[in-house]
């Protein structure tokens, strides 16, 4: 069985106050167009379908689309809520979806949905594991002790691997975060690194079709693996090469993976320079533009909002700034919990200790937690 995964849609989003609906309208066709060329017989979304647990009409439309299309080209559906979803809206008539070939899972409720589907090697096995916190798994399952987010997966799939067949081909979709990936700004960063999830738990599965993360790749071996997203939605996306994930599961143990490129209506660049030789570049690209002057140059994002339309941000870099630069920046770059940790080291003169530190990310967890 051929199939697509795809994760992170984060359909209805506003990058630097710019809609991306055009763009994704444009990126889910030319999905569509590369589904009609290499027919799959899945595609599989991986959770972040939307940007908003309440997305807009336009948001919704969209992916109705989407799946309307998909469905007219006989292809079954495969989806999860991440963290950005909200399970129950995303879920809606789940049901009654599947006899049109649309398998959603719903909010956690104590087993893994899964479906099967065969072809020319027998059983498939799709299991929709959606993105979980620890507080939501706790309560089926009042025996084990989970604090952290590995706590919680490591309980739902030791309750799940009761029901597997290993000797069959088993797909899992996830939304977490597994230790080692490569994160990007666009993501959110969960307390004292709480979140983070081994991939050694996801070992029963012959491919775990990964959201998320919004960087494209593999973790541990190529098939524990995040699709990204399929745009770029910040400028530390920049540099990565948008693609749709193909995957072709033939007989158990034997599976090729690929990358489809995608081709965006508009590309996201980072330009750096002097306003003169900057200016003489026009494109209409989401850029980021870093001018090097070291004078600044009169009503600079007027000028420059003429040349590049979707200008995303404006800032400088010169003798001025790097001078004006300061330590205390870099607090906005570090953990609640590092913070917690230099503020108990300066006050008392010695660092926390293990018990202390466990006790402190558990209580930041928990603050964290009640916000979201």
């Amino acid at each position: 069985m051929k199939f697509f995964h795809l994760a992170d849609l984060h359909l209805g989003i506003r990058v630097n106050e710019f809609s991306m609906i055009d763009d994704q309208r444009h990126i889910l066709g030319e999905i569509l167009r590369l589904a009609e060329t290499h027919k799959p017989q899945a595609v599989l979304i991986a959770g972040d379908v939307y940007d908003k647990a309440t997305p807009t009409t336009e948001a919704v439309k969209l992916l109705g689309d989407f799946l309307v299309g998909l469905s007219r080209l006989n292809i079954a559906v495969y989806m999860i809520p991440g963290n950005h979803d909200n399970a129950e809206r995303l879920a809606f008539a789940a049901p009654l979806l599947e006899n049109s070939g649309l398998y959603i899972a719903q909010a956690y409720n104590g087993e893994i949905a899964h479906f099967s589907a065969t072809d020319d090697f027998g059983n498939l096995n799709f299991w929709l594991l959606p993105y979980i916190k620890p507080a939501a798994v706790r309560q089926f399952f009042p025996e084990n002790t989970i604090k952290s987010y590995n706590d919680a997966v490591a309980a739902v799939l030791q309750n799940a691997y009761n029901k597997i067949d290993r000797s069959q081909r088993n797909i899992l979709l996830a939304h977490q975060f597994i230790t080692g990936a490569t994160t990007s700004q666009s993501e959110e960063i969960y307390i004292g690194g709480l979140e983070n999830v081994n991939a050694e738990l996801f070992a029963a599965f012959d491919y775990v079709a990964l959201g998320h993360l919004h960087r494209p790749q593999a973790i541990l071996r190529d098939s524990l693996r995040y699709s990204g997203t399929p745009l770029k939605y910040s400028l530390s996306e920049v540099s990565h090469e948008k693609t749709v994930t193909v995957v072709d599961i033939l007989q158990k143990g034997d599976l090729k993976i690929a990358e489809l490129p995608l081709n965006p209506v508009k590309n996201m660049q980072e330009i750096k320079g002097k306003f003169a030789e900057i200016s003489q570049n026009a494109t209409n690209d989401y850029v980021y533009i870093t001018l090097t002057d070291e004078l600044e140059e009169p009503h600079a994002i007027s000028r420059l909002q003429r040349i590049f339309p979707n200008l995303m941000k404006l800032q400088y870099e010169n003798s001025r700034t790097k001078a004006e630069f300061s330590p205390k920046a870099a607090v906005n770059t570090k953990l609640p919990l590092d913070l917690l940790q230099e503020l108990y080291t300066a006050q008392n003169g010695s660092s926390m200790t293990a018990e202390q530190a466990d006790y402190s990310a558990d209580l930041l967890q928990k603050i964290k937690e009640d916000l979201i």
